[in-house]
Formats: C-alpha cells, sequence, structure tokens
C-alpha cells in the first residue's frame, strides 16, 4: 500500500509538470538575462571560455562556482580544454586521463560523459593508444564523429582485420571534407597502403576535399591529384576550365579526363551554364565514373533534369555509387519520374519505396501513384510512463540551458533522453516540450516517431492569434507562413542567425527597416525585430511582396525569402524551357537555399492538410516555372 501512495503523488506531481504550473518554478523558453543570477554569467563565461581552450581561465571560473546547480557542466568546460590546443587541435596529452575517467564514472550513462569520451577518443587515436581506444570506443554511444571512425579503422587494421572491409566501411562515412580533420588522411593513406582502398579511390576522396576548397587536407587523403589543376581551375572558372581540357592533349588515363569531366560539370551546373550539360555528356561517353564527388554526381542529374533528358537521368542514377545513391531518396523519386517519362511500368516501385515517407519526396511519390497526402491518426498520451519520468530531470536541465540560450546544450540533453524511446513516449515528451514552452523541442521529438504520429505536434501553430490577422490582411495563405517560420526559426523568438536575421520570421535589420518603410510602420527601431508582433508584420509583408514580384509562385518566393529576390529572378532567367516546380527546386545552385525551398513547400501542405482537413497538393502549390529575361528587382 505506501508504495501504491507514492506512485499516486509521483504522478499528481508529474500532472502539474504537464499543465505547466508556474507553482513548480518551470523554466519557459523566451530567456531574458535579467533573470540570469550572477552565477549563470560565471557559467555562461566559463562556457565560453572552454570553448576557446582557455584552460587557464576555464579553471579560474570553475572554482568560482562551487555548488553550482550543474556540477557536471562545471567540470566538463574545466576538463575539455587541457584536451586540445589554442586553435583546436587534439593535444593527446596523457596527463589528463585521470581527470577524464574520474568524470566518466562519476557521470557514467549521461549525454555529457558520452561527449566527453567523443573527446578522449581523438585524443587516444591522435596518440595511437588503440588498448584505451577500443575499450572507451566501445562505450561510445552516439559515434557520430567521422574522425573518431577514422581513428577506429587505424586500431582495427592494426589488429589485422580486412583492409578491404574498412576500405568500403570508410568510403561509406567519408563524404563530407568538413569532418575529416586530421585523422581520416592518415586512415585512408594507411587504407591504401594495406589494399583496402585503391589510388584511385583514395584520390577521389582528397578529389572531394579538393573541390570543397580544403587543399592540404586533399593533398594528404591520397597524394597529388593529377587533375588537380584542373579541379582548381573549374573552382574559379569553370568556362575556361572546359576550353582547356577540350583543346589540351591528354597524358592520363580516360578516367581520369572523365572525372575531370565530372567536375567541370558539377562547377558550371552551380553557374546554371548551359555547357554543364555537354561537360556531363563527355564524362558519360568515356564510360563515366563511380568515383565522381557526391557533387559532383548530384549535379549531373540536375543538369539533365533541367534540360528534361530523362533517359540521361535515368544513366546517370543508375551510374552512381550505391553510397550517394540511398542518402538522399531524392534519387529514389527522381530516378522514378524518369522511368516514368521513359514509358517504364517500374516506375511505381520507385514512388512506392518512399510514397510512406513524410517529407517534400514522399508527397511527391504520393502524387505520382495518384494518391494524396494524408494525415495519420492522431496520437494522444494522457499518462507519462515510466521512461518520461525518469527523463524530467533531464528535460528541465535542458531547459535552464535554454533559458541562458546555450541551445547547444540543450539540445544535447533533450535528445540523448529520447534515444531508445517508443513512438508513444516521444510524443509525451513532446507534449512536454510543449508545455512549457519549448515548441522547437516538441517538434523535433514528435518528428522521430516512425509508426505512430501526432501531426499537431509535429505543425503546431503557436501565436495563431497574432499571425491570422496579419496573413488575412494581406491575402496570404497562413499555412505556408506557418511552414516557413517551421523551417526558420522551429518557433524560437530569440533566434538569432549568423549573419544578423532574427525573430521567428528571421528578418533582416536592412529588410526590416525596408519593409516597415512601405507600410508606413513609422515607430520601427531595428530593436523592434525581437518584438512577436512587429517580427510577424514585416516578415509576413515581405513575403508578401516577393509573392508578388514573383508571379504568385511559392517555390520563387519561398527561394526569394532565404537568397534574396533577385537570386530566384537569374535562376529562372537561366532556364531553356519550362519546367514543373519540383525540377526548380531540386536545381537551384545554392544548397541552403535548396532544402529551405523543399522544406518550406512540405511545411505548407502538411500544415493546409492537418488544419483544413483536406488534402493540398505539393504539385498544384510547386505549380511550374517558364524562362523569362532578366528582370531587376527593388525588394531587399
Amino acid at each position: 500500500m505506501p508504495q501504491k501512495k507514492r506512485l499516486n503523488i509521483k504522478y499528481l506531481y508529474l500532472l502539474a509538470l504537464l499543465i505547466g504550473s508556474t507553482a513548480l518554478g518551470l523554466t519557459r523558453a523566451d530567456p531574458k538575462t535579467s533573470d540570469l543570477t550572477a552565477k549563470d554569467q560565471i557559467f555562461m563565461d566559463l562556457r565560453e571560455a572552454s570553448r576557446k581552450n582557455d584552460v587557464v581561465r576555464s579553471g579560474q571560473l570553475a572554482n568560482q562556482l562551487n555548488g553550482y546547480d550543474m556540477p557536471d557542466y562545471v567540470e566538463y568546460f574545466r576538463i575539455k580544454p587541457k584536451l586540445y590546443d589554442s586553435a583546436g587541435k587534439t593535444n593527446g596529452s596523457y596527463e589528463i586521463d585521470a581527470d577524464v575517467e574520474s568524470f566518466l564514472n562519476k557521470y557514467k550513462g549521461s549525454g555529457l560523459a558520452d561527449r566527453l569520451r567523443n573527446d578522449w577518443l581523438l585524443a587516444l587515436g591522435k596518440r595511437k593508444d588503440w588498448q584505451l581506444f577500443d575499450r572507451e570506443y566501445s562505450q561510445f554511444v552516439l559515434d557520430d564523429d567521422t574522425q573518431v571512425k577514422c581513428y577506429s579503422y587505424m586500431s582495427r587494421l592494426s589488429k589485422g582485420e580486412s583492409p578491404k572491409l574498412l576500405g568500403n566501411l570508410a568510403k561509406a562515412s567519408l563524404l563530407d571534407p568538413r569532418y575529416f580533420g586530421e585523422s581520416c588522411p592518415e586512415a585512408v593513406q594507411l587504407l591504401m597502403l594495406r589494399g583496402g582502398l585503391t589510388r584511385s579511390e583514395g584520390l577521389s576522396l582528397g578529389r572531394t576535399a579538393l573541390e570543397m576548397g580544403f587543399d592540404t587536407v586533399a593533398k594528404r587523403m591520397g597524394g597529388e591529384d593529377p587533375i588537380a589543376d584542373i579541379v582548381r581551375n573549374a573552382k574559379t572558372n569553370p568556362s575556361n576550365a572546359y576550353r582547356t581540357l577540350e583543346q589540351m592533349e591528354w597524358r592520363s588515363s580516360i578516367e581520369n579526363k572523365s572525372l575531370a569531366w565530372g567536375v567541370i560539370g558539377q562547377f558550371l551546373a552551380k553557374k546554371l551554364d548551359p555547357l554543364a550539360i555537354e561537360a556531363y555528356r563527355k564524362q558519360h561517353a568515356l564510360g563515366g565514373s563511380q568515383l565522381l564527388s557526391p557533387e559532383s554526381a548530384e549535379w549531373k542529374i540536375r543538369v539533365a533534369l533541367r534540360e528534361k533528358d530523362w533517359r540521361f537521368v535515368k544513366d546517370s542514377i543508375e551510374t552512381m555509387s550505391e553510397v550517394i545513391r540511398n542518402r538522399d531518396p531524392a534519387w529514389t523519386y527522381w530516378y522514378g519520374r524518369a522511368l516514368k517519362e521513359l514509358g517504364d511500368p517500374k516506375a511505381n516501385d520507385s514512388f512506392m519505396a518512399i510514397a510512406g515517407q513524410y517529407h517534400f519526396y514522399g508527397q511527391l511519390a504520393l502524387e505520382e501513384l495518384g494518391r494524396t497526402t494524408t494525415i495519420p491518426p492522431k496520437i494522444t498520451v494522457t499518462d507519462i510512463d515510466a521512461k518520461i519520468t525518469k527523463s524530467l530531470p533531464a528535460f528541465d536541465k535542458a531547459a535552464k540551458l535554454y533559458h541562458m540560450n546555450l541551445r547547444t546544450e540543450g539540445n544535447r540533453e533533450w535528445n540523448w533522453e529520447l534515444r531508445g524511446m517508443s513512438d508513444q513516449e516521444l510524443i509525451a515528451a513532446a507534449e512536454y516540450g510543449k508545455k512549457i514552452g519549448l515548441i522547437d523541442r516538441a517538434v523535433n521529438t514528435a518528428d522521430r516517431t516512425k509508426a505512430e504520429h501526432n501531426f499537431y505536434l509535429r505543425y503546431p501553430t503557436p501565436y495563431i492569434e497574432k499571425l491570422q490577422p496579419i496573413t488575412q490582411k494581406l491575402h496570404l495563405d497562413m499555412y505556408w507562413v506557418y511552414g516557413l517560420i517551421r523551417q526558420e526559426s522551429r518557433f524560437v523568438m530569440v533566434a538569432k542567425s549568423h549573419v544578423g536575421a532574427s525573430g521567428l520570421m528571421q528578418v533582416m535589420p536592412a529588410t526590416g527597416k525596408f519593409v516597415a518603410k512601405k507600410i508606413g510602420m513609422n515607430d520601427y527601431r531595428p530593436e523592434k525585430l525581437s518584438e512577436l508582433q512587429t517580427n510577424l508584420v514585416l516578415g509576413s509583408n515581405y513575403l508578401s511582396m516577393v509573392l508578388n514580384d514573383l508571379d504568385g509562385s511559392w517555390g520563387l518566393a519561398s527561394a526569394a525569402y532565404n537568397a534574396g529576390p533577385g537570386r530566384p529572378k537569374q535562376w529562372r532567367q537561366s532556364l531553356t524551357k519550362t519546367v514543373d516546380g519540383a525540377i526548380y527546386a531540386e536545381t537551384i545552385p545554392f544548397n541552403e537555399t535548396r532544402t529551405y525551398v523543399k522544406n518550406v513547400l512540405a511545411n505548407a501542405v502538411f500544415y493546409g492538410t492537418v488544419y483544413t482537413g483536406k488534402a493540398h497538393s505539393l504539385k498544384e502549390k510547386l505549380g511550374t516555372v517558364r524562362p523569362t529575361q532578366a528582370v531587376s528587382s527593388n525588394l531587399p
């Protein structure tokens, strides 16, 4: 009986948490620096000193935080700088091992312990302490650091594991040179020496780095690339590189010439130059190659889409490496489209493979099958189960970190607790995030469910009483605006980008000033962008302006909101024929804007379907885009 009584009290407490009782002192989402204590400010200074790997200052600040309510973070920020030098490179020192081991034992099972283990593994790998590295790597839960993976390949090679197997693992994981660091070039060299990678494969990994400007890393990966000069020329002047390769006497292998045309094709494609398709056709005629970088391989398909050369789309996807092809549902969808355009009945197999997935391509695939976007039944959770109960302290710690605008640490705490949760547990956690004002956590948590869903949590409508009158006055689709806000800020009012955009709709100061003048907002000042009402008014008005400036196209206007109105016009001008909106979106040359447009439009369709109860068509929203002459824009 006593045990049952304690359980009831616990659930009453949890119910109060869900209701959001202020009496319990729950941290709200919108932080005010005036609410921070003196120790909170010291803690934030400690975090900054630790980020800069300032060992002395980190130690001094940590000593001032005895009794602070997050002792694990205080200790982590004290220890972590000792593992790195001031330039951010791992120092491999033995002196810190005892401190690290003590921390890992004391905070065993926590997300922060896993983070410190990640840091330590880099140090252990650098000094080739494979015995200790292997012990700790087996306990590294997230295993999401490319450099650590590369050290693991070296450790496994030292124990005589199959070089070919490890080479295949390396090819699958080494796709983004930004994360290669110190260890991956060394691992690639060792794999080449042991026969796990051919010289051509090593060079291809280095070429991926070279294409992105990591010249030193590229040379360390596979040695001097015979087409390195062509790559550099293509990056700066792809038209010149095209003419040079066309005229030069080729002395290297046919494979290298094929790869050279592929690199030139990529950089021409990003300038939307009509020569891009010719470069890729030359590359294809030489036998193609699965050693093209992810960027070069993907732009080959995008160029073919702009030309509506469906046979070339199909062939290009078939000659992609499986690693690149399978990492993005785009290529499953476009392969199906190519088959459909070519009259192949197997097209539906591709569409069926992704039609049940809730994203841009899943929506398009559904429509290709003659079906419409549907919303799964809403799952509600009335009780918090044992897993959520156990996680509440970590969620509240995350809320405190968010309150200090330490989103990286807050996300780590929150996401760590979500591991292994069932769909219903995730929905309960999302409900909790919503109740304490962390709407972005509610959205991201609800997004993780696999079979049971709550789309009202995935696509919430906060501040509707403020937004609806604004969109009605402008005759602007409110669900599109919500789709844009979801992508821009995830409803974090204090969100601020690295270029200075702020608020729910991430309005730039210059844009705010321009729009305010246009609509007669005479009391506008830049600091007002942080006010909810002002941010919504200015952002919605700007979206309306770019929509009117771009013939009412949601796709073009979404691109303009992200990249400025001049660029979508330039991209449109380069078209040689009318294309459907999905092709236009797929061939936007800025990676960020391309992803942005897809997500905003997919969000808008889900929002409209959820809240109107009627199916909305993504193809309809995308429309078609026709070529136009160059037209200047007066919008910022």
